[in-house]
């Protein structure tokens, strides 16, 4: 696991140059810290990279989402972030236009009323329930590709 994609023009708009982006990702995650020691954050041409130390596989990838969900960010590699083995049974997705979390349950968990789980697993990117928007990613945990 290093790099993550992510939509450049999408996201919460953080910062105004390259010269303040690091500190700023630095403090979203921190303000929302999902279990990171020692983080560092550098930022170059639309690339975060991550170091420190996870607490868990769950840790790293919140990092990555919400280092990634923030406008002017094209990718997150986190090759300099220790993490326990990242989890076989998350699946990532990338939110369309006209998705809600109760149709993206249903595709992907099979039941559109267990969209708790998915916005609990979200809760650092996805503030609002009824609040998610087309080129956010996100994270599945249980979920299943849903057949073609």
């Amino acid at each position: 696991m290093g790099l993550f994609d992510f939509a450049k023009d999408m996201g919460k708009k953080l910062f105004d140059s390259e010269d303040d982006a690091s500190d700023k990702i630095k403090q979203t995650l921190e303000s929302d810290n999902p279990g990171i020691e020692g983080l560092d954050v550098s930022f170059d041409n639309g690339k975060v990279s991550l170091s420190g130390k996870a607490a868990s596989a769950e840790a790293m990838e919140k990092a990555v989402l919400m280092a990634g969900n923030v406008q002017g960010v094209t990718d997150v590699d986190v090759s300099g972030l220790e993490a326990p083995s990242a989890d076989a049974g998350v699946v990532y997705y990338v939110v369309q236009s006209g998705d809600s979390l109760s149709k993206i349950a249903k595709a992907y968990l099979g039941d559109a009323m267990a969209y708790p789980t998915i916005f609990e697993a979200n809760r650092e990117v996805i503030k609002d329930a009824d609040l998610i928007y087309p080129g956010q990613k996100i994270r599945i945990p249980g979920g299943t590709a849903p057949a073609a």
